[in-house]
């Protein structure tokens, strides 16, 4: 399973990523990206080198997984790969902080087997990874969009959907809450810096994100699916498939970021999410069957993958507040899923 970024629907994405309203505002610019092997990290990268005069610092903890994944960049004296754990200072690695104008700490395990082995590992690379971020804005005035989720929001009551304002069930009693606790704390930081020491931070809140820039190691049940789909084999689906949840293709979400970067305003947290793509997870593994005509099976999780599983049944997140600035997604549930599986093929 290997993105072939040359792919005419590789190129469609990052065109319709630069067509956001006000890019030409990040010309000449230059971020600070950690997290920058991953989902979002990798086609944020490629979206803004694509750009031709963006320049970015990528953080990662392996060089050898950044040359497989963004190795076309590492000759380019736009690019700079920092090999570095975002549980210590950024300080400490850079040789030059003046130049610095965004910074998006995207760092994070997010997929279900990460939370259930490693529980403080999680907690930890989003809380120290948060705060470092922040540390590094104070010191050189950058603008810091910070990568929420939706599962601050706990469970819904009900058939509730999530706007920002909203607080669901919470549940302590488990180290999965490793993730969305950290995601909390990290929010709280980043309105407390720009309370106390007026860090300009931009909140985003991701609903569940896929597409052809995913990790082979995420075990979120999407990207089991999407695996299953190249392989040509039947869908195994862990549950019963109720499970109800907004979703985004990779895409979209990154060009939502950039909008948010650009049009958002500091301290107001923004859902990102698309309608169009609100899924029960049977419907989402149906998709994936479908392309190449097989079935979905259902099958017990063991021990380990349910404590990582989130508890939620029901995940729909509110983007009006997104729309109200002008923001509008480009894909369908079915197309996206169709072209991650064809780029991935």
């Amino acid at each position: 399973m290997a993105l072939i970024k040359q792919h005419k629907l590789y190129q469609e994405d990052l065109t319709n990523i630069l067509s956001v309203k006000g890019i030409e505002q990040l010309h000449h610019k230059c971020f600070l990206i950690t997290g920058a092997t991953g989902l979002l990290g990798m086609q944020l990268i490629d979206a803004l080198m694509a750009m031709g005069d963006v320049n970015v610092v990528a953080v990662g903890r392996s060089k050898t997984k950044a040359q497989e994944r963004l190795g076309e960049y590492f000759d380019s004296p736009r690019f700079q790969f920092l090999e570095h754990d975002v549980t210590l200072p950024l300080l400490q690695i850079l040789p030059s902080i003046s130049s610095l104008d965004y910074i998006i700490p995207l760092a994070s395990y997010t997929h279900p087997m990460a939370y259930s082995q490693y529980p403080i590992e999680t907690l930890l690379i989003n809380i120290k990874g948060a705060e470092y971020a922040l540390e590094l804005a104070e010191q050189c005035g950058a603008i810091v969009l910070y990568p929420s989720t939706v599962e601050i929001y706990g469970n819904a009551y009900g058939d509730d959907i999530f706007t920002e304002d909203y607080t669901g069930r919470l549940n302590l009693a488990n180290a999965r809450s490793c993730y969305p606790e950290s995601k909390r704390t990290c929010e709280a930081l980043c309105q407390s810096f720009l309370k106390e020491r007026g860090i300009q931070v931009k909140i985003v809140r991701l609903s569940r994100v896929f597409g052809p820039t995913m990790l082979p190691s995420d075990t979120k049940a999407s990207s089991q699916f999407i695996q299953n789909a190249i392989a040509g084999d039947d869908i195994v689906l862990k549950s019963r498939g109720e499970q109800y949840f907004s979703y985004t293709y990779v895409a979209d979400a990154v060009a939502a970021m950039l909008h948010v970067l650009l049009h958002g305003e500091a301290g107001i947290p923004y859902n990102i999410s698309n309608p169009d793509c609100d899924v029960r997870l049977r419907d989402f593994a149906a998709y994936c069957a479908n392309y190449n005509g097989r079935q979905v099976i259902f099958d017990l999780p063991s021990d380990i993958e349910s404590c990582g599983f989130s508890i939620a049944t029901r995940a729909i997140l509110d983007s009006s507040r997104l729309r109200s600035i002008g923001f509008l997604p480009h894909y369908k549930i079915e197309d996206a899923i169709r072209r991650t599986i064809e780029l991935l093929k």
